[in-house]
């Protein structure tokens, strides 16, 4: 029963790796355009970096630099970076860093926006925090209100936009349904996590929902063979 079983698993799991494997693999090269919010951080001389995890677990340090931006863009073709320059002094002034991280949030141009919404002016502001406080945490700080979706992916600062979340932008310019989007807050919320898209993360959640399946289904037949 055991070694049934033990079969079985494995082949639970072969078959979901080929659920897995094309969700992923293609979402490495997908050039189709999404509207989102992407997550920064500073890196080298005013420079930003794509963050490697979402705002929910990242924790700028002392005098740290974060950076939101709202664009339309596409994983072929990268991301829009905020337009203001990763630097503390110039957004926190003469303030002691500790204890403090500068938040820069850019909320992107006129032809990114939804239809019907204007950006509002780019929002520059100290956060005054305790240590080990996330991004997350930061941005809620000084742009309430931040707007969810159910999978933790940030999709709105400040009420922008007001609705929507990562959705795919057709070549109108329209957006369709399917949409992928960079967590920003991961996921941070999420985003999530700074660099995963909602398809991919929806792709991913079908696949784990099939092992789990598969899984189950392959260790009752188990079960059964050897009663």
């Amino acid at each position: 029963m055991r070694g049934t079983g033990i079969r079985a698993l494995g082949v639970a799991l072969a078959a979901a790796a080929t659920v897995l494997w094309p969700v992923v693999g293609a979402a490495s090269a997908d050039d189709t355009a999404y509207r989102y919010w992407s997550f920064w951080e500073a890196g080298d001389g005013g420079d930003w970096t794509y963050a490697d995890e979402g705002p929910g677990t990242a924790r700028p340090g002392a005098g740290g630099v974060i950076g939101f931006r709202f664009a339309v863009s596409t994983e072929a073709g990268g991301q829009a970076t905020p337009r203001a320059d990763a630097d503390f002094a110039a957004v926190c002034g003469t303030e002691d860093p500790a204890g403090h991280v500068a938040v820069v949030v850019d909320y992107g141009t006129p032809e990114d926006a939804p239809a019907g919404e204007e950006p509002p002016e780019p929002l520059t502001a100290c956060a005054d925090l305790p240590e080990g406080a996330t991004a997350a945490e930061a941005l809620a700080s000084v742009a309430e209100p931040l707007r969810y979706d159910a999978g933790a992916l940030l999709c709105g600062i400040a009420g922008y936009p007001e609705h929507g979340c990562g959705e795919a932008v057709s070549s109108e310019g329209e957006g369709s349904s399917g949409g992928e989007a960079r967590d920003g807050a991961g996921d941070g919320g999420d985003s999530g996590d700074g660099g995963e898209g909602t398809s991919t993360a929806v792709g991913v959640v079908a696949g784990i929902a099939a092992v789990a399946v598969l899984v189950a289904a392959a260790l009752v037949h188990g079960r059964r063979r050897g009663d």
